[in-house]
């Protein structure tokens, strides 16, 4: 693990783990740390996880590009379909290091048609965490690629979120999209202000988003921003229950399944994308 801390945030990142994060916690003067992530070892339902080359889920076992199909197979047990790359299932090695900044590098991304490299950059300042992920296609042929970022937040009683959009993509049974409708159709998964996360499952991706959210966590009397980047156009909302605990919201580049779709970014062989993300907190004021 790796450990950066600026007094106002501490922040423990997990190289060998697809350079998660594990824990971001507040330091609130005269209490104890607030984990504004869910804590853990950065896999599975905690930290924040890296999503390289894609995001989500890719369809029909592989895609087609410029007239040539691709195979991509499932790379998660249970998982009938390739989710989230491979990125976030490989070890970085650790470039960079400072107590408030640390870059981590992958230089072996390969996954289906997919060999690239990347590299993350995390940085504490004033408590506020920024995030810069960046890709490099290596495969020797030009290829449609994708960012993300998979941040899991806890989720108590009195959780609030806010998230404008304009759109949402329903999913079917398989969790991909059957269609997209007007977030005015689904007055409970409309964020426009601060409101609790639904009861029933969620797992949708929103567009026409400003690239801004708000998360306020009652109890703890915490309010967490986030901010993405122009690329990351489209927030997933995974909110399974509220005996979960915890819940994502996943400022990612494109829908679900866009290698059969849109929004996939075409890297030639040696081009580089990136996209970013800040979280930041302070006591908690609705808005």
């Amino acid at each position: 693990m790796v450990e950066l801390h600026d007094g106002r945030a501490r922040l423990v990142l997990a190289p060998e783990r697809g350079a998660a994060i594990a824990r971001y916690d507040a330091l609130v003067i005269g209490g104890a740390p607030v984990p504004l992530l869910k804590p853990g070892d950065g896999t599975g339902t905690s930290g924040c996880q890296l999503l390289v080359p894609w995001s989500n889920r890719i369809s029909g076992g592989g895609f087609t590009f410029d007239g040539r199909f691709h195979a991509v197979g499932p790379n998660v047990p249970g998982e009938a379909f390739p989710i989230h790359g491979d990125g976030f299932q490989k070890p970085w090695r650790l470039a960079r290091h400072t107590a408030i900044e640390a870059e981590l590098v992958l230089d072996d991304g390969a996954i289906g048609p997919y060999r690239y490299a990347a590299s993350i950059t995390y940085a504490l300042r004033d408590g506020t965490l920024d995030a810069r992920l960046t890709v490099e296609n290596r495969a020797g042929m030009r290829l449609p690629y994708g960012l993300g970022f998979h941040p899991w937040f806890p989720r108590g009683d009195t959780t609030l979120l806010k998230a404008r959009a304009k759109r949402v993509w329903l999913e079917d049974e398989r969790h991909l999209p059957v269609g997209v409708v007007p977030v005015s159709e689904r007055p409970r998964w409309d964020f426009d202000r601060p409101i609790p996360l639904p009861l029933d499952w969620v797992n949708n991706a929103f567009d026409g988003w400003d690239r801004r959210a708000s998360i306020v966590q009652m109890e703890e009397g915490i309010k967490i921003s986030l901010t993405a980047s122009p690329e990351l156009a489209v927030y997933i909302l995974y909110s399974p229950s509220p005996d979960a605990g915890l819940f994502c919201f996943e400022p990612v580049s494109h829908t679900v399944d866009a290698h059969h779709g849109e929004g996939l970014t075409v890297l030639e062989h040696g081009a580089t994308m990136s996209a970013g993300m800040s979280l930041d907190w302070k006591i908690a004021e609705t808005d």
